[in-house]
């Protein structure tokens, strides 16, 4: 029986750089907001619910419009919340197939998202990676050329940090002082 670890975190806490690190230990790791972007084109379940719900323009061929479904989705929680229930499961089946074809008794999955999309029942631990606030924002605006103000703007659409942290199994601290290896190889002999 395969085990499966969940990697969460806010916007700029090091998910990726943790992923990477549990990549080099040969734990193989799912990437769902890369996942969920190319199920967007590529399940045609999903591309025809999305049709029916923001209408046959949200498409321009076979390509998803995202700046049209941006706009309507973030001023509407109520379209916010129907497009994540159309999303979610179709990253979860998704996850459950790459897993079963995985050659390794343990995966991985990085999502953002693990609690808001009810993703964590998929997994035998969550681990949260967690970065003091400043150093977040710092790392988001240079990873995404944005400002301060968009930065802090996505930090509050997201669940809190002391929200993941008391629902995560295990906390990484990655506030460029903790070494990051330590404490996964920890993590990982306790899993």
């Amino acid at each position: 029986m395969k085990k499966a670890i969940g990697i969460t975190g806010g916007i700029g806490s090091g998910k990726s750089v943790v992923s990477s690190l549990l990549r080099i230990l040969n734990i193989p790791v799912y990437d769902a907001d890369a996942a969920s972007k190319s199920l967007l084109s590529t399940d045609p379940d999903l591309v025809s619910s999305l049709k029916r719900l923001l209408g046959e323009d949200i498409y321009e061929g076979d390509v998803l419009n995202r700046k049209k479904m941006a706009s309507m989705i973030f001023s509407d929680k109520e379209l916010l919340a129907k497009v994540n229930a159309l999303i979610h499961p179709a990253v979860i089946s998704d996850f459950r197939r790459w897993a079963e074809n995985q050659g390794s008794s343990l995966v991985a999955c990085e999502s953002a998202l693990i609690y808001e999309s009810k993703m964590n029942d998929l997994f035998d631990a969550v681990l949260m990676v967690y970065a003091p606030e400043q150093v977040r924002i710092k790392r988001a605006i240079a990873r995404d050329a944005a400002t301060e103000e968009q930065i802090r703007a996505r930090i509050q659409n997201q669940m809190s940090d002391e929200q993941k942290k008391s629902m995560s199994d295990f906390v990484v601290l990655n506030d460029d002082e903790h070494a990051l290896i330590p404490q996964l190889q920890d993590i990982l002999d306790r899993i």
